[in-house]
Parts: structure tokens; sequence; C-alpha cells
């Protein structure tokens, strides 16, 4: 198949950690990568952030990134590119009208957008992938939403109109029914994990070492929905215990970021200063190692869409306590690969947390449990075979005389 990834914010090329860059970057990368290795030709069209890079740019095994001229060719919020979505779509028409795809997958809402106004001249099949939802997103953080007031309205037109959703887990389908589309068009896949790469044992240059008896980890994004304070808070009511936070910009960088600021204010408050450590950005190299020098792994935002830190400490054989919303009701087996408790209780983070330091043994078997979960449900493989299914029968939905490969 001829397949065109429209990713518009969120390239595979770009430096994860910051605030716009996470989950969805890899997704997109990791995906694409794979199903070129399997003999589809894979194009990702994003937007072009700067001049310095070239119009066309390889991925591993076979995909290929292009720039598209859409906006200035600098850094822009994702939340302020909506305006830049027309030309987008323009430059995809003109390039499919020269080389028509077979599916186009997007990738967030206003990719959506973008892919709808392209392929409609072509009559090309859209299946569409939120990422995250904008009612969830208003709902939970209110007036401090940046998004545009016209999100809620596309994504409602998108979810109807495509030829498919591709939703990465349960509870989206159930947010997508009440926008008001229908279950019986939506698919669900979840997002992946590199099993090869994050594994027990491996090794790190840069891990610092432990402080205390007891070493917690959060990572991801630093942002504030992420729910760091949660951790923070419940580290006051775990003893002899350290608290480690990655993610972010750089290290020399974290006095100047608003949410780095709000969490060291938040531990000296708290009297917890010196046992809470904020890293910065980590090397993707030594992610797996800084994972495996954990005891446990906390996942503790307000809500996740999918969350693919639960899956990256699993797959090291670190037991997970997360908050039980969006993606980690699918990933985190409760009471067996790690423990839910809900949102913005940091008793009940401190709770699961201190039975599991207690107990050596239930946390070997919680972590050997993640890591058979992971192989059995969450490698990219996997991930890449719910969605070749799902172009596939989009494509043949919309049968055309072109071959199907």
């Amino acid at each position: 198949m001829r397949i065109a990834m429209v990713s518009e914010h969120a390239s595979p090329l770009a430096a994860l950690g910051g605030v716009d860059a996470g989950g969805q970057n890899v997704y997109v990368a990791r995906l694409s990568e794979e199903l070129a290795r399997r003999g589809h030709r894979v194009t990702v069209y994003t937007r072009r952030d700067t001049d310095r890079l070239p119009d066309r740019v390889p991925l591993p095994g076979g995909a290929v990134v292009e720039h598209v001229p859409a906006g200035p060719p600098e850094s822009v919020p994702k939340d302020e590119l909506l305006p830049y979505m027309p030309a987008f779509g323009a430059h995809l028409a003109r390039a499919w009208h020269r080389e028509p795809p077979d599916v186009v997958h997007a990738h967030f809402w206003m990719s959506g957008l973008a892919a709808r106004i392209g392929a409609r001249p072509h009559g090309l099949p859209v299946v569409q992938t939120y990422h995250a939802l904008g009612t969830v997103k208003r709902r939970h953080q209110g007036w401090r939403d940046t998004s545009p007031p016209e999100r809620l309205r596309i994504e409602r037109e998108l979810g109807s109109t495509c030829a498919r959703v591709l939703a990465t887990c349960s509870d989206e389908v159930r947010e997508l029914a009440q926008m008001g589309v229908a279950s019986g068009r939506v698919s669900v896949v979840p997002c992946g994990v590199d099993a090869a790469h994050f594994h027990p044992g491996a090794d790190g240059t840069s891990v610092p070492a432990r402080r205390r008896r007891h070493r917690l980890l959060a990572c991801g994004r630093l942002v504030r929905r992420k729910g760091y304070d949660q951790a923070v808070r419940a580290l006051t009511r775990i003893p002899d215990t350290e608290l480690v936070i990655a993610g972010g910009p750089p290290a020399d960088r974290l006095v100047r970021d608003p949410e780095a600021r709000r969490l060291w204010h938040l531990a000296h408050r708290l009297g917890v200063a010196d046992r809470v450590r904020l890293l910065g950005a980590v090397s993707p190299a030594d992610m797996p190692a800084l994972i495996g020098s954990a005891d446990l792994v906390l996942c503790t935002p307000v809500y996740e869409p999918f969350g693919i830190v639960p899956l990256e400490a699993m797959a090291c054989a670190v037991p997970v306590v997360a908050t039980d919303v969006g993606g980690h009701r699918d990933s985190v087996a409760d009471g067996t690969t790690g423990r839910l408790v809900p949102p913005e209780d940091p008793d009940a983070v401190a709770a699961a947390v201190r039975e599991l330091l207690a107990a050596d043994g239930l946390r070997r078997r919680y972590g050997t449990a993640g890591r058979e979960r992971v192989l059995a449900h969450y490698t990219w493989s996997r991930v890449a075979d719910g969605v070749e299914a799902v172009h596939r029968q989009v494509l043949t939905a919309h049968a055309t005389p072109k071959e199907v490969a």
C-alpha cells in the first residue's frame, strides 16, 4: 500500500521532551518505520518549522518525512497552527495529484483537517487518530485550555466524515460516543513500545546514583497535566525514598521552565526538596537504564489519552503505580503489573507505593508480568498488525481499480 501519514506538529524527527513533542512523535515514527519495513510505501507529512531541514528526509526502514511549507518556517505552538492548515491541505492536494496514496492516516485533529482538504479532490479515504480529544482537555483544563475554540466542532465533524477512526484505547471509544461518533465507526489499536530497547538490565552512561533506600521515577513531558505535583505530595507520606523526575528542557534550562519552578517550590514548601530531583531531558539511550534504576515508576496525570511511559516501565520489568484514567486502564493490569489509583489523590498514591516498596517479591512478580504483557500486546509489530488491518479494511471499503498491495 501507499500510505500517507499526516502529522502536522509532531514530526518523527523532533527531539522529545518539549511541550509539544512526546508520545505522538514516537508513535508516528515507529509505526511508519514498521509499516515501511513490511514493504509499504510510507510518507510522513509534517510542517516545516525550520529552514535548515531538507524537503525530504529518509527514516530507518524506508519511510520518508516530507516537510510541508505551511506558515512561518519556525517553531509555533501547536495551538496556534490552525490558520496554517488550509495551506498545509492545499500542499497535500497538489502532492497527491502527482502521486496519490492508497490510504491517508491523519494524526491529531488539525492533521485531520489538513488531510481532509488534501484528500477530498482525489476521493482518498482518511483514517483519523486523534491522540488526544478536545472534550477531555476542556473538561480537565477549563480556562487553562489554549486550544482554538473550533477544535471540538472540527473533531466531531472529522469523526463523522472520515473513513475510519482509529482510537488508541477503549476509554477513547466512550469519549467519542459522547461526541456523537458511533462506536461502529471506531477501531481500537493501542500504542506500542520498543521492547528491544526498553528491557530489564539495560546499561546507561549517565544514570544518577541513589541517595535514598528507594527510588521512584516519573518521566515524560514537563507539563502540568502530567501530575508530577501529585507524586511530590505523595512523597511526604513515603519515608526513606527519593523521587526522580525526568523530562522537559535540558538540565541547564530547568531554572527557566515554569513547571520545573512550580515543582521545586512545592517540594520546598512540603519539606521534601532534599528528596526530589529534576533531571531535565534525558537521552533516549539512557532511559531504559534510568527506568531500571527505580523500584517503581509513577504515572500520575490528571488525564492521559494513552500514555507510553507505563509501557516503557513494564518493558523494563519495573512495576507501575498509575492513575486510573484514559489509556492506563487498558495498559496497566491492576494487581498484576502495577496498581491503578484515583487521579488527584496523593494519599492513594502513597498507600500503593508503601505497600509495594515493602514487598520485594510482589514487585518482582509485577515486573515479570509487565514484561510479558508488553511482549504479548504492545510491541510495534503488534501495533502495526492492527493498523495495517484497519488500512486494508478502509481500502477494501473504498474499492478502486488500483491494486491492493
